[in-house]
């Protein structure tokens, strides 16, 4: 989904009001009751997942649990908007990675340190534990993290006598080789820097510097403009995705479907749970309607995208934190979610259902197969966006879509870096 400018002023404004709460102020009675509201973010929570904590919060409480699901498109306006209304604050909240220092430094989220520990302590995914900290205390917890990888038409590339690349250039130069005109050598859109981003990282380079206190963009750094280059080159030699094509499902692409037998992508890259939904397309025995995917080892394979010098690229690391909103008026009960949420048997259930456990010593809930060898490696390497107070700002203002659009139109990286570099600024720090 491509946003606007005006994306820009609304998130500015909203953070505005957030900062009215202090990140010292006390935290709200329990005025209201055992019954609370969960607010997660997209479809990534299973329903079997959603239904275990109502049941386990019922029992533990007396009290309902309503979970309500809301759509990532519209999020950051949702929460800049309910969380300082404690009238209409949902009680506790799933926030991607990228979005907890903005909410933290303006005190959105109730103080967590006190439980920290119970909830998994030093065991807990330190990125995310970081991110979600400010000023030494813990506000916004990990939930789950995914990482991503490469899935490849093992038989595509057999046929063109193409093996696993060890290196970033290899990579490149495969995939160039598999395109034609119909099908991607490696599928992935113009505007998607969430999977762009690895090119810069892999170069050593980043999207933000911070000097003390103060946060400033970095796309004209040489090591990121050598990232932005290879990866212009990549999508205009291998890709034949839109170039106004931001987050997206290349599984769809990859997909061998059973009408027309031919993908229209070789090679993508996406988070580790993508592979629920890659496979050989059936109709769905129980609704003719729909398809089903179908993994097949023989026709599809799964590896790391190496580095500049082999090894793992540094991916950007998906997932989520969740938190007390500070404005809750149910304090007590929010926390007794929490504890189920941290609890082993639920982060079990995160595990088996391919999302990265937010307390590490439950990873192996992710299995032995080729996903949860692939995640691992390539969580190990991975990154988070940086941990700047306006961040959630950068991202809903669309300026990120935009560059990478334009450079993988062909713009001039070098000009385009420095236009951007300089409209980021603006609201990187918040």
């Amino acid at each position: 989904m491509k946003r606007k400018y005006g994306a820009v002023a609304m998130a500015t404004a909203a953070l505005v009001v957030l900062a009215g709460c202090s990140t010292n102020a006390p935290v709200a009675d329990d005025e209201g009751g055992k019954d609370i509201t969960l607010w997660v973010m997209g479809g990534d929570t299973p329903e079997a997942l959603r239904d275990y904590l109502k049941t386990e919060y019922a029992d533990a409480t007396g009290g309902t649990l309503s979970i309500e699901q809301q759509d990532w498109a519209d999020a950051l306006s949702k929460l800049t908007t309910a969380l300082p209304d404690a009238e209409n604050t949902p009680d506790v909240v799933e926030i991607g990675n990228t979005w907890a220092p903005t909410f933290t430094s303006v005190g959105a989220f109730s103080d967590l340190s006190d439980i920290h520990d119970e909830l998994g302590g030093d065991d807990l995914l330190p990125s995310f534990v970081e991110v979600g900290s400010f000023d030494g205390k813990v506000y916004a917890e990990p939930y789950y993290f995914g990482s991503r990888y490469i899935f490849y038409r093992k038989d595509i590339w057999a046929a063109a006598g193409l093996s696993v690349p060890a290196t970033l250039d290899e990579f490149n130069e495969s995939v160039a080789t598999l395109k034609s005109a119909g099908q991607s050598g490696f599928y992935i859109g113009g505007e998607d820097w969430r999977n762009g981003i690895s090119w810069i990282f892999a170069n050593g380079g980043e999207l933000a510097t911070v000097d003390g206190t103060e946060w400033s963009s970095s796309l004209s750094d040489p090591k990121t403009i050598e990232g932005l280059e290879q990866l212009q080159s990549v999508f205009t030699d291998a890709s034949l995705a839109p170039v106004t094509e931001a987050d997206s499902t290349p599984w769809v692409n990859i997909n061998n479907n059973a009408t027309t037998g031919a993908p229209e992508a070789a090679t993508i890259i996406a988070p580790g749970w993508a592979h629920w939904s890659i496979g050989d397309l059936a109709p769905d025995p129980k609704d003719d309607t729909k398809t089903i995917a179908t993994w097949n080892d023989e026709t599809f394979g799964v590896f790391v995208l190496p580095g500049v010098d082999g090894g793992a690229a540094p991916v950007f690391a998906g997932g989520s934190n969740i938190a007390i909103s500070a404005a809750s008026k149910n304090q007590a009960a929010s926390k007794e979610l929490m504890k189920i949420i941290f609890s082993e048997e639920y982060q079990n259930m995160l595990g088996q259902n391919g999302l990265g456990p937010a307390n590490l010593k439950y990873s192996s809930a992710l299995g032995d197969d080729q996903f949860a060898s692939a995640l691992a490696e390539s969580a190990a390497s991975s990154k988070l966006t940086p941990a700047a107070p306006g961040w959630a700002a950068v991202e809903g203002s669309g300026l990120l879509e935009e560059f990478f659009g334009k450079v993988n139109g062909g713009g001039d990286i070098k000009a385009l870096a420095a236009e951007y570099d300089a409209k980021i600024d603006e609201l990187i720090n918040g």
